[in-house]
């Protein structure tokens, strides 16, 4: 891959093991020349995430920042700014509703469930940004990761669905708020991936079947290709692109049927 994120430093959020779609990108981000930053929450992941990133060294760093808590935000920002005084690139691959809220009907949704979801989902994203602008002085691209289930129905995707659609919205209204500063702000939404989280929506396996039944490419997409799109969002190949909903799926966003 051409070296073309050569001398960026990008922050990567939402890497959980080999098959996040997280870690997909921030591979293909360090091998176009990106030095990366990442996070992890809690103890629990921490052991998962430094084995990983110490693929691209010993010294790659990696902070401890659940998005559901501000203090927690702060710190980890206080801690990228003792590693450079610039941020180039921030991918946003989290998403957590009850497990309980994936199953059954919509409507059985709890109060609880629909704030944890929308609060994990979507609002970190305007937290992470707000942080991440002021050391984005030579502009940045943002890149957050949705799914189809934000404007479709997709059955057992459930409160997970309404907050990836303000997750995009909010990415609309971010791009319009950090354009001036020429920080971009995008969503790719991916077809299904086997990943930790697809695993925990009910009938995921029939999910992945229908799109290799009626994607015009028979098929989803994989974690490479995933990556390659991350990679362009983050280039100046697409510096006058922002705000917008890139579809990594097989094509299967444009069937009617």
């Amino acid at each position: 891959m051409q070296q073309v994120l050569a001398g960026k430093v990008g922050l990567v959020f939402g890497v959980a093991n080999k098959r996040s779609i997280a870690w997909a990108i921030a591979k293909a981000w360090a091998a176009a020349g990106a030095r990366l930053i990442f996070n992890y929450q809690g103890e629990r992941l921490k052991e998962n995430v430094e084995e990983l990133v110490a693929e691209f060294g010993e010294k790659t760093p990696l902070f401890p920042c659940d998005v559901s808590r501000d203090e927690e935000i702060g710190a980890f920002f206080q801690n990228v700014r003792t590693q450079t005084d610039r941020v180039d690139l921030l991918l946003h691959s989290i998403a957590f509703a009850p497990r309980e809220a994936l199953e059954g009907d919509f409507i059985s949704t709890t109060r609880e469930a629909f704030r944890i979801a929308h609060e994990v989902s979507a609002y970190s994203l305007v937290a992470l940004a707000r942080e991440a602008a002021p050391l984005m002085t030579e502009g940045g691209s943002i890149i957050a990761m949705t799914y189809y289930g934000s404007e479709k129905v997709v059955p057992h995707y459930n409160v997970m669905g309404v907050a990836k659609a303000s997750l995009e919205a909010s990415a609309r209204y971010l791009a319009y708020d950090l354009g001036p500063k020429n920080i971009r702000v995008n969503c790719i939404s991916a077809g299904p991936v086997q990943t930790l989280a697809a695993r925990g929506i009910s009938g995921f396996t029939s999910m992945l079947k229908h799109y290799q039944e009626r994607a015009p490419l028979k098929r989803s997409c994989d974690p490479a290709e995933l990556g390659a799109a991350g990679v362009f969002l983050a280039s100046d190949g697409a510096a006058a692109i922002t705000g917008q909903v890139i579809y990594v799926d097989g094509g299967y966003q444009i069937m009617g049927m």
